[in-house]
């Protein structure tokens, strides 16, 4: 199995002479159910890391993965890489993630804990864990992970989530001793829905990379003729491929590889875009990679594109970065910022015909592409790496694990 490394160490040691603390992950899914996107890998790395500096992490999630259930044992405690798991049935409601067999665990056990880390909104287990929480006493720290987003607001059930947000998330969110935001993209959308809230931290995800490098021309991509763009995300309408598709009519001497996760059937209606558009001869769908293989994908390719509507961080192109790839993506993107700083890539309007000329101009300029190839190899892997970010983190839950349950 190909290795992944959290950063520059080979481990990451405790921090000498300091209190260990007991924290608890909620989270609705959890690895190793991956279709769900970059949260399920940037939780579990962030509750890896935490638990190789000394602390004890545990994480309560449910079962669910996609229509069926992981093959996982119940309510018994699982190592995952350090971090005692435990997954919960969910009987009805898989949609919101009804499970109260968690919710029986978390009345029994959550004053054992310093502190509470609560991951998403909208959906049943944070709800619950945040009364139960609250209630008990336990400060907790909320991270919705993007979706807060006005445009995954707008794009989804709006009116339903609208409401949602006023008459329950308003008083998750003000009870909470502190929101968690990855980039400030999403500081700024939370700000914008005009809620009552307590002091927002922004902590980015961190980043691995492999340590074998030797492993990465093997397996089911090495065959990809170059040059290739690459696409890899969740095949979703947040991420603009309906753009990226539009817009490679004006590419013509590129292939782009689209590799993701189809978990909502919206591919059909890409292929029949690309169809529209006259490119789906350049354009090659490869579906969901593996952890051990997506390394290749990166190194092989020209460049990598991200040109989402809405992205409150965007881990991939973290990524894509740390391997040396130099990346195109639009200023929604929380990781904009970074890559414009750094000069690791592009951050352009999403316009299909905007979006074109960028990713052409990037084409015929090889050396351009390796400067920013190198620039966001240096920037990813000191300043996103896996040990870095758990020390940021390790000082806020401190800072959370002394305070109170803010007052009704």
């Amino acid at each position: 199995m190909l290795q992944i490394t959290l950063g520059p160490t080979a481990s990451l040691k405790p921090a000498p002479a300091v209190r260990r603390l007991r924290i608890l992950h909620v989270v609705p899914t959890y690895f190793p159910a991956v279709r769900y996107g970059g949260p399920i890998r940037s939780v579990h790395a962030l509750a890896k890391a935490t638990a190789q500096r000394g602390h004890e992490v545990h994480v309560y999630t449910s079962s669910v993965d996609g229509s069926g259930d992981l093959d996982v044992p119940y309510g018994n405690s699982v190592d995952l890489d350090g971090v005692r798991v435990r997954y919960f049935r969910v009987p009805f409601m898989r949609r919101l993630y009804w499970c109260p067999s968690l919710a029986n665990a978390l009345r029994e056990e959550i004053s054992t804990f310093d502190l509470v880390h609560l991951h998403s909104t909208f959906l049943w287990p944070t709800w619950a864990a945040a009364r139960i929480a609250f209630r008990a006493g336990v400060p907790y720290l909320l991270s919705p992970r993007g979706m807060l987003g006005a445009e995954v607001i707008r794009r989804k059930s709006r009116l339903a989530k609208s409401l949602w947000i006023r008459l329950i998330e308003q008083r998750t969110i003000r009870q909470s001793a502190g929101l968690h935001v990855t980039a400030e993209i999403e500081r700024t959308e939370i700000v914008g829905l005009g809620l009552s809230t307590p002091k927002i931290r922004s902590i980015p995800n961190g980043v691995g990379w492999p340590s074998n490098h030797s492993a990465l021309a093997a397996g089911p991509f090495a065959d990809i003729s170059k040059p290739y763009a690459l696409f890899l995300s969740r095949i979703d309408a947040k991420k603009g491929l309906d753009r990226l598709i539009a817009a490679w009519k004006w590419v013509p001497e590129l292939t782009l590889i689209i590799a993701g996760n189809d978990e909502n059937g919206y591919r059909s209606e890409l292929e029949r875009l690309a169809i529209d558009n006259r490119v789906q001869g350049r354009i090659r769908f490869v579906g969901m990679v593996s952890d051990d293989h997506k390394w290749a994908l990166y190194e092989n390719a020209a460049l990598f594109v991200l040109p989402s509507y809405s992205e409150n961080f965007g881990n991939v192109v973290a990524e894509a970065m740390a391997m040396g790839c130099p990346v195109v993506v639009t200023a929604q993107v929380g990781l904009a910022s970074l890559v414009a700083e750094s000069g690791a890539g592009v951050v352009v309007d999403g316009a299909p015909r905007i979006l074109a000329e960028a990713i052409r101009a990037l084409l015929h300029d090889p050396a351009r592409r390796r400067l920013m190839g190198e620039r966001g190899r240096f920037t990813a892997r000191r300043e996103l790496s896996w040990d870095g970010v758990a020390l940021q983190m390790e000082t806020l839950y401190r800072e959370i694990a002394a305070t109170l349950p803010c007052a009704l």
